[in-house]
């Protein structure tokens, strides 16, 4: 620290330097009944003066930085808290610069996610219209496919729709007391045409334990969940089908509630990547499905907002097992 003092005052201090050594030649050159005692006595004089100033000053920046050093960790504006320092008023230029800046950021942002919202309402109408078409169709094998696709769409406008409410400010958030069971419920009501069209079966032991959530949140993290089991897993029994089983197991005063496939799984290079925004991993799928690698990030995000754990653990080729670590209720519901 002492370095870095004496790099920001040598400005400071070189000029006072130079007056001293002009005043000693002075002395020693032009000043007339000089004694050497004089001299020494005044130098004496000027250095503990000097001295007593700087340790002063010294002292003075020592506090300071060390203050700086503690609201360097705060998350907030620290130029208020600060005493006067050198070039304040060009920090608070820039600070109000930025912030104009941020607001103007901030404000288009809104209104893309506001023109985004209506879009995709908008477009709810005539998916939905195609939905009721799509029945008419005589042949049974184009209806069933169509129906996916139209589902497909489906899901992807309710996720962008929720996306939109997610990166909101003014994001709502409604936690209470709900059924663990009936979330499960209805994500697999939600999920049932892919769980029927991909042949699974669910087999779901979910107790009556009440947790303390946002039911529609924890419901769209289930919907990405069951929606990756139905894609990714492959594995079928003896009698041509796919296994996905949901559990829970309550431990202490929380309930941890897992879902696991047995199909495709993670490979170890990519568990831990799973839920960053667009990875896809490095499987690829063989090809057969494109992912945005958006699903599990925003499932990762929700669940941080809603002061959730949710963690995975996997092993290629034989299952993959997610798990949601929930607030428990004191009283089952």
């Amino acid at each position: 620290m002492a370095f870095s003092y004496m790099k920001r005052r040598w400005r400071q201090v070189l000029p006072s330097l130079v007056v001293f050594a002009f005043l000693n030649l002075y002395f020693v050159f032009l000043a007339q009944n000089r004694r050497a005692a004089h001299l020494l006595y005044v130098d004496f004089l000027l250095a503990v003066a000097a001295l007593a100033f700087g340790a002063m000053d010294y002292y003075n920046y020592w506090q300071t930085e060390s203050q700086k050093r503690q609201l360097m960790g705060v998350d907030d504006l620290i130029l208020g808290i600060l005493p006067e320092f050198e070039n304040r008023d060009i920090a608070e230029h820039d600070v109000q610069v930025v912030e104009r800046q941020r607001q103007a950021l901030f404000d288009e942002n809104c209104e893309l996610e506001d023109y985004v919202a209506r879009w995709s309402h908008e477009w709810k109408l005539p998916l939905a219209a195609c939905l009721l078409m799509q029945e008419r169709i005589p042949d049974s094998e184009l209806r069933a496919d169509m129906r996916e696709q139209l589902e497909r769409m489906k899901r992807q406008m309710d996720s962008m729709l929720l996306g939109c409410k997610l990166q909101s400010a003014l994001l709502d958030l409604q936690i209470r007391r709900v059924s663990l069971k009936e979330c499960v419920r209805t994500s697999i009501h939600n999920q049932q045409f892919f769980l029927i069209r991909r042949q699974f079966v669910p087999r779901i032991q979910v107790g009556e334990a009440g947790v303390y959530t946002d039911p529609a949140w924890l419901v769209y993290i289930l919907d990405q969940l069951i929606g990756n089991a139905v894609k990714y897993g492959r594995k079928e029994n003896h009698e041509g089908e796919a296994i996905l089983r949901i559990w829970d197991e309550e431990m202490g005063g929380t309930i941890r509630l897992f879902v696991e496939d047995y199909g495709e799984g993670i490979r170890d290079s990519d568990i831990r990547r799973i839920f960053e925004k667009g990875y896809t991993g490095s499987s690829y799928h063989n090809g057969e499905y494109k992912s945005t690698g958006m699903g599990l990030y925003m499932a990762a995000k929700i669940a941080k907002k809603l002061e959730l754990e949710l963690t995975a653990e996997s092993r290629y080729g034989e299952y993959t097992r997610f798990c949601i670590t929930l607030p428990a209720a004191l009283q089952r519901m």
